[in-house]
């Protein structure tokens, strides 16, 4: 505790042989005893505590002390200084039941508003020299119905109630902490948080209407939006089953085509295998053909002619009866004439055709 605090106003005692000064003595004594006797009797009255979160405020015959206390144990004069803590900390104000009137004429009530706002330690003195312990009343319960009422008279029902109800703790935050910086700068809003205003049964029953007629519309526009997704997603994947069977076909048809031409290439090869076969043969043919009639040309000699003559008469099987028989046979005219002109050439083949007659 300070010493200013604990300091008493003794008088002082008159000079030895003036008048009084036993009559002061007895009130010093006096004094003296009452104070003892107090701290005995009420030891609350002389010694205090400053719980935490709080500073302590004196007064002493009935006027605000420029002393501050931290928290803990002090002392003070009993009857004499009163003492009240005062909370620096964060606390939460809640106003209820506050009666508006929107712009269209409707009341409508506001069951509850909590203000969350703080008292800062060093302007402790100036707020209780201004405004008292219940400094909370004027700038918080006060301003709060002030405002409110400020906001409805300005906006209509459905505003308030719906469209910029979002906005009200905002509005009242501001609008506190606005005043409060310009005519009490300890006071600190931290937050405002308002709950939903009571309107009339009717009128609250024409806006749940509306919500539903709403919900319904929502619900019809977002069950359009689900199908419209539902319609894009199987042409999605209508056009990407068709592209994958388009490929699968081109990959088919590709592999057919190649096929086809492996075919085409191995006939191609084969024909011209036989191609060149067929040719080896015929020239093979050719030449046997011609080196054939080369020999017969070679073989065709009197000689040889008359040898075949002989052994083709010496095959007839054929039995001839009468007077010329030996003479058709051993006559060398006959064969002379057939030696000499044969009836036939030799063919482009090589083979040689005798005429005889039967």
């Amino acid at each position: 505790m300070d010493a200013q605090q604990r300091r008493t106003e003794t008088p002082r005692a008159p000079p030895v042989g003036e008048p009084g000064g036993d009559v002061t003595s007895i009130f010093i004594a006096f004094g003296v005893f009452a104070a003892i006797a107090a701290l005995v009797m009420f030891p609350s009255s002389l010694v205090h505590q400053v719980p935490e979160g709080h500073v302590g405020a004196y007064w002493r015959g009935g006027a605000l002390l420029n002393i501050i206390t931290e928290p803990g144990f002090h002392l003070k004069l009993p009857f004499i200084t009163n003492y009240e803590p005062v909370q620096v900390t964060l606390q939460t104000d809640q106003v209820k039941d506050i009666p508006c009137g929107t712009k269209g004429g409707v009341m409508i009530t506001f069951e509850k508003i909590e203000v969350v706002n703080r008292l800062r330690k060093d302007y402790v003195y100036d707020t209780l020299l201004n405004y008292g312990v219940n400094y909370d009343n004027t700038w918080i319960y006060d301003k709060i119905h002030h405002e409110i009422n400020q906001f409805c008279s300005s906006h209509s029902l459905q505003q308030v109630y719906i469209d910029i109800f979002d906005q009200i703790d905002e509005r009242m935050k501001e609008a506190l902490q606005a005043d409060c910086t310009r005519y009490a700068p300890g006071i600190e809003i931290i937050s405002v948080r308002v709950t939903k205003p009571k309107i009339p049964e009717s009128v609250r029953r024409n806006f749940e209407q509306m919500e539903e007629e709403r919900t319904k519309v929502l619900i019809a526009i977002e069950k359009q939006r689900v199908a419209e997704k539902e319609a894009e997603t199987k042409k999605i994947m209508a056009i990407s089953e068709a592209e994958k069977n388009a490929n699968v076909s081109m990959i088919h048809m590709q592999q057919k085509l190649t096929e086809k031409d492996s075919s085409r290439r191995e006939a191609d090869i084969e024909n011209q295998m036989y191609l060149d076969r067929q040719k080896s043969l015929a020239d093979a043919d050719y030449y046997r053909v011609l080196r054939e009639a080369e020999a017969n040309k070679l073989k065709l000699t009197s000689e040889f002619l008359e040898l075949k003559f002989i052994d083709a008469i010496a095959r007839n099987t054929k039995m001839f009866f009468g007077d010329k028989v030996p003479n058709m046979v051993l006559d060398q005219r006959l064969l002379g004439n057939f030696l000499n002109h044969p009836t036939k050439e030799k063919s482009d083949n090589g083979n040689v055709e005798m005429a005889t007659d039967s």
